[in-house]
């Protein structure tokens, strides 16, 4: 008998040795843990947003989650919390022995595991650094280690990780993101049936998500409302108010993505500098104004639409070649976006539009497309970037991502070039058909003779689109893209000179021969964005930029800064100004012209009419339209750049002036800009620029150009 008792005894003792020694063991752990639970960093979503404070989209990985200090969560939200979750929140040391007790009660009478009886600090220990399995060992574990953590944190931190940490549904992580998600409203914005529907969620996310279970998630919120009543939170008025609101929901996408191609661009540039842009919760403010993007989309949809309407009418062989004529129709029907009304236009502009609300999208990635640049002339802002038709069908940015021959757009860099030379609009060049001797590397200009077909081995024979001109100024030479004109001019200043001050333009990858005359540099609708400032922005190039500021959870804040390159004086860039505003009044940019605000710009068409580009800008406003097939094959017979990119010009900026009529109209004249009356007109030039019989600083080149 006396064996036995010290065999019980011992036993005891070797059980109680056991329990300690597991539970030291388990306290020993819990050191580290704690740390974990409170050094741990949540994946917090980056916002992006226009420069009018408005969302553009949501940049997360796995977990959309808006972090809402304690701080911002209203009194309500936290009193709802534990009426349904732990009433005893404030009292106890991290377990409720009481609910611990009917917990195992209710499990052990029904042989199963129904119930936990976990604190909120329990359910945050367990959600943070351990797992749902239900075994006793893990039980034990969440239970010591919410007691450290209570001495480890103030309720109120706990309080803050719980209600930023838990999923309520439909893909939302935290109590702001479901407050902003379901409801569209802050927290303290929130009614008091909506904030006991949020956190009602917790129990079973997908059942009571309200966006697909309404009718269980105002159940929940009303047993809520309920359970407050009992214990006192709420009065008698406030229960009934709450019992009779059925809230509005809202059901969209995690993203909000608004602007597709711009949030690529946004990742691509800031990802090397912010690794964890995607889990930081920066917030980020572009440059982008929405309103800007909308129409800008418009307008290339509508170009888009009068191309492929053009092609179809005029040229239906060549079309069918291209797209089978009733798979575009019924691609048409199934994806039909409705553009503007014509209703609002300003006067004579409607005929030059005339809008087509059926615009065909590519298909294949061979079809055309097309790209759209909007920027702030004088701080190279970017307003609006549009890389793509139709981003679902094709995510590639064609404004930031492709390079594109450049056509007669170039052409105005080469007379800005002339005029700092001392040349001025007056100066006369010969545009009329020329043979030129070619002594060898035939390869390098192989772009221009596929463009002239009249071509004799060592000979090369450039034309003009249109008629020649004969002895014309270096105004009208510009103002109708005489080819042969400016290769005379080149040809007259001296090549060399053009190629280095193109180089110091910045265009990159320039030819080393006369083919760079005629635009055979490639570069990219924002690139041209760039280069186009030098104009728009008065002689002074600016960097265009996308992202004003970036702003850390921390509130540390990082401004993107201007980057600017002044290469001419603003009036000697204005006589560039003065002749690209007759280019749409009166040449080959003509169908960008509206007739309340000045418009200037630039044409340019690729060889074979591969590309097609309109370089425009207003007073204030710059835009760079590029169109084209992805596959580098002819957009269409006679698709010049003066035919297919302008209309969409037109249509932004009749648009735009709706939404901005106070806008900057017309273009101002700098001082040291004079007007002289010639025998065959009037032109522009300054103190630089002169009218002798011969220009300063040319050379003189031989009658044959070689290369």
């Amino acid at each position: 008998m006396r064996i036995l008792k010290y065999l019980f005894f011992f036993s005891l003792v070797g059980i109680f040795c056991g329990i300690s020694l597991y539970l030291y063991q388990v306290y020993s752990e819990s050191r580290d843990e704690i740390a974990n639970i409170k050094q741990h960093k949540m994946d917090i979503t980056t916002q992006i947003f226009d420069r009018k404070e408005r969302l553009v989209a949501n940049l997360f990985d796995k977990q959309y989650r808006l972090y809402a200090h304690f701080s911002e969560i209203p009194p309500r939200v936290i009193e709802a919390l534990l009426a349904v979750e732990d009433t005893l929140f404030f009292e106890h040391v991290g377990i409720n022995p009481d609910t611990i007790s009917r917990a195992m009660l209710k499990n052990a009478l029904n042989m199963r595991w129904l119930e936990g009886g976990s604190t909120l600090t329990q359910q945050v220990v367990k959600n943070v650094i351990l797992t749902s399995e239900k075994t006793l060992k893990r039980k034990i574990k969440e239970a010591m280690f919410a007691v450290l953590l209570e001495r480890e944190l103030s309720k109120e931190e706990i309080l803050e990780i719980y209600l930023n940490y838990i999923f309520l549904g439909h893909g939302y992580y935290g109590i702001k993101t479901a407050a902003l998600g379901y409801f569209h409203k802050n927290l303290n914005e929130l009614s008091l049936k909506e904030i006991s529907m949020l956190v009602g969620l917790p129990k079973a996310p997908s059942t009571y998500d309200p966006t697909k279970n309404l009718h269980y998630s105002l159940g929940r919120a009303n047993s809520i409302l309920a359970r407050m009543l009992d214990i006192g939170w709420i009065s008698q008025e406030e229960y009934d108010l709450g019992i009779k609101e059925i809230p509005e929901i809202y059901d969209e996408s995690l993203t909000q993505n608004l602007a597709p191609y711009v949030v690529d661009e946004v990742v691509r540039q800031l990802t090397p500098m912010y690794p964890d842009l995607k889990t930081a919760g920066y917030k980020i403010k572009l440059n982008i104004d929405l309103d800007y993007q909308n129409i800008a989309q418009e307008a290339l949809r509508y170009g888009y639409s009068k191309i492929n309407a053009r092609l179809l009418e005029k040229y239906p062989t060549y079309f069918k070649q291209r797209e089978s004529v009733q798979d575009s129709q019924e691609h048409q029907q199934q994806d039909l976006v409705h553009t503007q009304s014509t209703s609002k236009l300003p006067d004579g502009v409607k005929e030059l539009l005339e809008i087509d609300t059926t615009p065909a999208y590519p298909k294949k990635a061979g079809e055309l497309n097309g790209a759209i640049v909007i920027t702030e002339s004088q701080t190279g802002k970017i307003l609006a970037l549009v890389g793509g038709v139709d981003y679902k069908r094709s995510p590639f940015n064609r404004a930031t991502q492709t390079k594109r021959q450049f056509g007669s757009s170039i052409k105005p860099f080469i007379y800005m070039l002339a005029f700092d030379r001392g040349y001025s609009p007056a100066w006369k060049i010969t545009d009329a058909p020329r043979r030129f001797g070619i002594e060898s590397n035939i390869e390098n200009i192989k772009n221009i003779k596929n463009a002239n077909k009249e071509t004799e081995e060592d000979i090369w024979i450039p034309k003009n689109v249109g008629a020649y001109g004969g002895l014309v100024s270096l105004h009208y030479a510009l103002q109708h893209s005489a080819n042969l004109a400016t290769i005379n001019l080149v040809n007259q200043i001296g090549f060399d000179f053009i190629y280095r001050g193109l180089i110091d333009f910045g265009f990159q990858n320039v030819p080393k021969d006369m083919s760079i005359v005629l635009g055979s540099l490639s570069l990219s609708p924002l690139d041209a964005a760039r280069e186009y400032s030098l104009f728009s922005n008065y002689g002074t190039m600016l960097t265009p930029r996308l992202i004003d500021s970036l702003v850390t959870q921390d509130g540390e804040v990082y401004e993107f800064p201007l980057v600017s390159n002044e290469y001419t004086q603003p009036k000697q860039a204005f006589l560039i100004i003065d002749i690209l505003r007759d280019v749409v009044n009166r040449g080959t940019g003509s169908r960008a012209r509206l007739q309340n605000i000045e418009i200037a710009g630039k044409t340019g068409t690729s060889n074979q009419n591969i590309d097609a580009w309109f370089c425009g800008f207003s007073p204030s406003i710059q835009t760079v339209i590029w169109y084209g097939r992805d596959d580098n094959t002819p957009i269409g017979p006679a698709e010049t750049g003066g035919i297919v990119a302008p209309p969409a010009s037109a249509y932004f900026f009749s648009k735009l002036l709706e939404i901005e009529p106070g806008i900057k109209r017309k273009f101002h004249t700098p001082q040291g800009v004079i007007k002289k009356t010639l025998d065959d007109g009037e032109y522009l030039y300054t103190n630089t620029s002169k009218l002798p019989s011969q220009p300063p600083n040319s050379s003189n080149a031989d009658e044959d150009l070689i290369f």
